[in-house]
């Protein structure tokens, strides 16, 4: 038995704070993996609420939804066409300092048709994680899967990096799961909010 995939630990880290009922996000809906998974962690009494800029990341994203959960199932998760850079300003006030995790899934929508020059850019980002450090609440946690591999990716993975390596102590920890051996491969940063 190996060590979790990158995107496996990120689901873990999230997995252990979220609740039935809770308020999550995923902030780059991208094919919707994310998305159903916090669907079925928060239960029909809890909210999803997933962004992305694509159109056809909503459509694969509400197809796969469908597909597990069913049309009624899915009522619960709302995707907002709609970059992640304004997430905390599109949600409720009653989300802010409420939401339990907030998932990221950094680079370009991973399907074979889709335009690669579409994709996460640093600035953004880094207003992103600004705002989903002011939606969740004490103890919640945020997972930012990072792509260094990729053409923009490298720079996005630093910019992130720096600024989960500035942020006070008392406003969360950070820790990051990584290949130490292959450089380029993909990794996590999870920050707990205090």
């Amino acid at each position: 038995m190996g060590f979790l995939s990158v995107l496996s630990y990120a689901q873990q880290v999230v997995k252990e704070r979220v609740h039935p009922g809770d308020l999550v996000v995923d902030a780059t809906m991208g094919t919707g993996v994310d998305t159903l998974f916090l669907a079925r962690l928060v239960g029909e009494r809890g909210h999803v609420a997933a962004f992305d800029i694509q159109h056809e990341a909503l459509g694969l994203t509400k197809e796969r939804l469908h597909a597990a959960l069913g049309v009624d199932g899915a009522k619960h998760v709302a995707l907002r066409h709609a970059s992640h850079a304004g997430m905390a300003a599109l949600l409720p006030p009653s989300w802010l300092g409420q939401t339990a995790a907030v998932m990221f899934n950094l680079g370009f929508l991973p399907v074979a048709e889709a335009d690669k020059s579409v994709m996460t850019e640093p600035d953004t980002t880094l207003s992103a994680l600004e705002g989903a450090l002011s939606l969740l609440r004490p103890g919640g946690v945020l997972s930012v899967v990072l792509y260094p591999g990729h053409d923009g990716g490298d720079r996005e993975a630093a910019a992130v990096e720096a600024w989960a390596e500035q942020l006070p102590a008392h406003a969360g920890q950070a820790v990051v799961y990584r290949m130490v051996q292959r450089q380029h491969a993909p990794y996590v940063i999870a920050i707990e909010k205090r």
